[in-house]
């Protein structure tokens, strides 16, 4: 039997990248699973690539920073599959390159409206569903940024560094209630956020990949693979944890 056969999982950010490739990930190991995310074009393509896979998908369109949408979207995972036993809060976004001094406070909110707020409506709304029926499993995307400093890219180090915190501190508050929160921390990962970095210069994504021990960019199918591992019971155990999966970057 597959792992997650007869589960529920969400997913935001669902449209591309890491959530695509997660979303993917979980119904190929047996869960239903709903795509929030703000494109419904990219949304509603990912659940195709899921049907076409033989998986069960829906989509459901959702902005992040509204806390009605991540109300509609919890009620329309539980109205559409009866539940909802994982959820990954994947939805983010990066920052133009400033030194700190030049970067605008609409950015800086915009920033953290996302990946920060974001995360924390998502957590809200998926934890008091948890609570009332029998607890579940929530991984974050945070980043290597949310480890160490990245110079002028501070709305961003910021709010990934915040994401560890409510990570950390809801993991602590709900260990006893069949509650499990983790966070992931990517490295540099070939997604259309990193080609929406690096402009599609290609010295720049040398210098990225100089930058990563194991010689390379990571693929959005690695930080999935460690996603479904930690929503599944082989993790049992790790609760609290932003574990980077970097290509070696923070080990230097």
């Amino acid at each position: 039997m597959s792992r997650f056969e007869g589960k529920v999982a969400l997913v935001t950010g669902g449209g591309s990248g890491i959530g695509r490739a997660t979303a993917l990930k979980f119904a190929l190991e047996g869960a239903s699973v709903v795509i929030g995310n703000r494109s419904e074009k990219a949304g509603r393509e990912t659940v195709d690539l899921i049907e076409q896979a033989g998986g069960k998908a829906s989509f459901c369109r959702t902005d992040v920073t509204k806390p009605e949408n991540i109300r509609d979207l919890i009620k329309h995972t539980v109205d559409s599959y009866g539940g909802l036993h994982v959820a990954f809060n994947n939805a983010g976004v990066d920052d133009p390159q400033a030194m700190t001094p030049e970067q605008t406070a609409d950015t800086f909110d915009l920033v953290m409206n996302i990946n920060v707020k974001g995360v924390w409506y998502s957590m809200k709304y998926e934890i008091e569903h948890m609570l009332a029926n029998g607890g579940g499993v929530i991984v974050n995307t945070s980043s290597i940024a949310g480890l160490i400093g990245f110079p002028g890219h501070a709305p961003y180090v910021a709010s990934k560094h915040a994401v560890l915190g409510l990570t950390k501190t809801a993991a602590l508050e709900y260990a006893k209630q069949r509650i499990r929160i983790n966070a992931v921390c990517p490295g540099a990962i070939e997604t259309p956020l990193l080609e929406n970095f690096t402009g599609g210069d290609n010295s720049t994504r040398q210098y990225l990949e100089s930058l990563h021990p194991i010689g390379r960019l990571g693929k959005p199918h690695e930080i999935a693979d460690a996603v479904v591992w930690l929503c599944s019971d082989e993790a049992a155990f790790v609760l609290g944890q932003g574990i980077a999966i970097d290509g070696g970057f923070t080990a230097i």
